[in-house]
């Protein structure tokens, strides 16, 4: 089932949020201070090619303080915007009773894109 929602989430939406969040890698990989942020960037772009199975837990207290300067600092270089997009997808998807599900899913991973720093991707999968 997880394979099912996968393939349906690619097909509507989450290709495109996965090219948006790996062009703004790149762009934020261009100078030596974007390098933290276009690395969190790249791992939220993965988990939005394959959401479904995936799930988000806090790391141990490696960084402490500096997750918590550098979600405040993602939230003002594009966090938010990338949430907005979440956002507004999850708002058009939850619509229907159909697209509910992605919607959720896009509920969650806006969640994630506002504070990406001191979070670990699981895969559920075995």
């Amino acid at each position: 089932m997880k394979i099912l929602g996968n393939i349906i989430w690619l097909i509507f939406g989450g290709f495109g949020i996965a090219v948006e969040y790996f062009v703004s890698s790149l762009l934020l990989m261009i100078t030596i201070i974007g390098i933290p942020f276009g690395i969190a960037t790249m791992r939220l772009g993965i988990l939005a090619l394959w959401p479904f199975g995936s799930h988000v837990v806090d790391k141990p207290q490696d960084g402490g303080c500096l997750n918590m300067f550098m979600n405040i600092l993602w939230f003002f270089v594009g966090g938010f915007w990338i949430a907005l997009a979440h956002f507004g997808f999850g708002l058009l998807l939850c619509i229907t009773i159909v697209g509910f599900p992605w919607g959720k899913m896009h509920f969650r991973l806006m969640r994630l894109a506002l504070a990406p720093f001191g979070k670990e991707i699981v895969n559920n999968d075995f």
